[in-house]
């Protein structure tokens, strides 16, 4: 069975489908097993935390970016970090990805303790993709050559491996430059063939830095929605991902981590922001609200006074 097709029934997001599909994974999980096992497997799934983000400060220079943030985040969702440039989103997802080493605290996941010791990172990094928001690409290789030698580090299997680099070319509309070398390609192609390295892995958890920007057109755009969707929907994969605009958040997150000047001021799903704000409006009012409280009032004055 293909893991991404090119067309994807896109249902809509509602309230319980997280915990619904925990409790499909852990009957999956516990047939057979005799009732004091299958009890501590379900209550090990309950309380399935991922990523734990424990007391993280980080620094540049004599400037705080990351201020004692705590934050857990739960296996099978997508989760969106938004805020403003410079408030430290990029900071948060290099230090949960390892490419950053906070001044205070430590980052958890699947339980391992990121550079903590050889063997618990590695073990990290077999299952943890991380891709910046400006990644190297080795300019002289081909598309499909790049997407090939990424599918053999994460030790995908030949005949798979062939199948899923073909629908990914095809999936991002890549077939025609998959064997032109990567220096040839537009900036939203580089994107794509980018994203398409993050994807060949068939890893459990996606750290993703503004995957939606960099040039992606509106059909990379669509795709990349439902491939992600699915991953968590289907493959119980999950996605992190950065992100400055609110608007592809709506129909996409499962919950929200929304950032200002370096703290977490909110963590829970579109609708409980909206109850936070006691706010009805856009997602983009919502965060607004939370993140520049002053901005609807500031508004408000500008126009009264046309």
């Amino acid at each position: 069975m293909p893991i991404f097709p090119v067309v994807f029934k896109y249902s809509s997001r509602r309230e319980g489908d997280h915990e619904s599909r925990k409790k499909r994974l852990a009957a999956a999980w516990t047939q057979g097993l005799d009732s004091n096992r299958r009890l501590r497997y379900e209550r090990m799934i309950k309380d399935s935390a991922l990523i734990q983000i424990q007391g993280v400060t980080q620094h540049y220079g004599v400037r705080p970016v990351l201020k004692r943030i705590d934050l857990t985040i739960n296996a099978g969702q997508l989760v969106a970090i938004i805020g403003p440039n410079g408030m430290g989103k990029s900071t948060l997802l290099g230090v949960m990805a390892g490419t950053l080493s906070p001044q205070h605290g430590r980052v958890l996941i699947n339980g391992l303790e990121r550079k903590s010791t050889v063997e618990a990172e590695l073990a990290i990094r077999r299952t943890t993709v991380f891709l910046p928001d400006k990644p190297w690409l080795p300019k002289t290789q081909t598309g499909r050559e790049f997407l090939m030698a990424v599918g053999k580090m994460y030790e995908i299997p030949g005949d798979s491996l062939l199948d899923h680099v073909d629908r990914l070319l095809k999936v991002f509309e890549l077939e025609r430059e998959s064997d032109w070398p990567i220096r040839s390609y537009s900036a939203g192609q580089m994107k794509k063939i980018a994203l398409s390295a993050s994807l060949v892995s068939r890893a459990k958890t996606y750290l993703l830095d503004e995957p939606f920007s960099g040039g992606l057109d509106p059909s990379g755009i669509l795709a990349l929605k439902h491939i992600l969707r699915r991953l968590v929907d289907h493959d119980q994969a999950t996605v992190v991902m950065t992100t400055p605009v609110p608007e592809l958040l709506e129909e996409l997150a499962d919950s929200i981590v929304v950032l200002r000047e370096g703290e977490v001021v909110a963590h829970d799903s579109p609708a409980g922001l909206r109850r936070q704000c006691q706010c009805s409006g856009s997602l983009d009012e919502v965060i607004a609200r939370l993140i520049h409280p002053r901005t609807l009032e500031n508004l408000d004055e500008y126009f009264r006074e046309e």
